[in-house]
């Protein structure tokens, strides 16, 4: 069995319906809505994120342990094991298994920097918060390892994404919009409720249609089945793009009805997310993104994300979204392109 296949099966194994976020442990035994269970995993994130960027982590060692702590919350409650000891406990664990060692006690003061706002290189190593915040991540390590069953292995949407970009030559500015709907997609529980090719056609999908503009191809047209024959709209100031180009993803993967479904509801949960952002102090172009019509769907659910401004404490802002205006790529960008986190919120 050769690790791509080995890979597979075991994400599979961590695939949930999207049912399943209904009965979580945060649901069932501590009573902590819907609504602010996502909130909070999307907080995580972020602050899994900062840790990552301020310990030098590559790109790989950040997406596994996000993947990883949306397995966990799926096992504990948020309420019994704080999102930021979690996310440390992630990060460390995941230095380990993608030979990217880092010292405990470094982790440690970066998380303490983090959440007091004082510069690492002012904190000692022998203060007493780090050596609670070392043991806090060890106990919540073991706890982690039991609720991963040990299973490491990890796949991310960026792969499938890199594929993507190999297979056909895109606009930069898709490529690196594609980049960065992958990084936010860890803000949302994605990566326990599809698998990474859906993901992926989804991200890549979504930025399409963001870099070309409203007058394109509607997300139904793009991820139809079968490909529909009828004329496109033109854009206003440039020649529409093919059917060809619109559905390469799509065509590319070559997705069953099934999938295409698991596609359009990836492209659902993506805009909900970006739409429960404060639009006011968030980028301008996510009031854009937010207002894109998602593809029709035969699934009959609540909305996931209302307003995260409904689920924050008065003392606690709204989060903005990481993902960077496309077409004029703010981000520093990643080894392939594509742009990294632009971390701006504490988590």
């Amino acid at each position: 069995m050769n690790s791509r296949h080995l890979s597979l099966t075991s994400s599979i194994q961590w695939l949930f319906p999207i049912t399943a976020l209904q009965y979580t442990p945060s649901r069932t035994t501590s009573d902590i809505s819907l609504e602010k269970e996502l909130y909070d995993r999307s907080r995580g994130i972020e602050f899994l994120y900062r840790l990552a960027v301020s310990l030098g982590l590559p790109a790989s060692a950040m997406y596994t342990a996000a993947t990883w702590f949306h397995r966990f919350y799926m096992r504990y409650s948020m309420e019994d094991y704080h999102r930021q000891d979690v996310a440390a406990s992630c990060i460390f664990l995941a230095t380990k298994t993608e030979e990217c060692g880092r010292k405990l006690r470094d982790v440690a003061k970066v998380f303490c920097s983090k959440v007091s706002k004082i510069d690492v290189v002012d904190i000692p190593d022998d203060s007493k918060d780090v050596e609670e915040c070392q043991n806090n991540i060890l106990l919540t390590e073991e706890v982690l390892l039991e609720a991963l069953c040990f299973d490491f292995v990890v796949d991310s949407p960026q792969v499938e994404l890199v594929d993507l970009f190999d297979a056909q030559q895109e606009d930069p500015h898709v490529e690196e919009c594609a980049w960065s709907i992958a990084n936010d997609s860890f803000r949302t529980p994605l990566c326990i409720l599809y698998p990474t090719r859906i993901i992926a056609a989804a991200c890549y999908v979504l930025a399409q249609y963001v870099v070309e503009g409203p007058q394109s191809p509607p997300l139904d047209v793009r991820i139809a089945s079968p490909a529909p024959s009828a004329s496109l709209p033109t854009p206003p100031s440039h020649k529409p793009p093919s059917p060809e180009t619109s559905r390469f993803a799509v065509e590319y993967f070559g997705f069953n009805e099934v999938e295409l479904a698991g596609v359009a509801e990836a492209l659902r949960i993506m805009i909900e997310y970006y739409g429960a952002q404060d639009l006011h102090s968030a980028y301008d172009y996510l009031a854009s993104v937010a207002a894109i019509k998602p593809p029709s769907s035969s699934a009959n659910r609540e909305q996931l994300y209302l307003p995260f401004a409904h689920a924050v404490p008065p003392s606690n802002p709204p989060l903005s979204s990481s993902t960077p205006n496309p077409v004029a790529g703010q981000t520093p960008t990643s080894s392939h392109g594509g742009n990294t986190p632009d971390i701006t919120n504490s988590g």
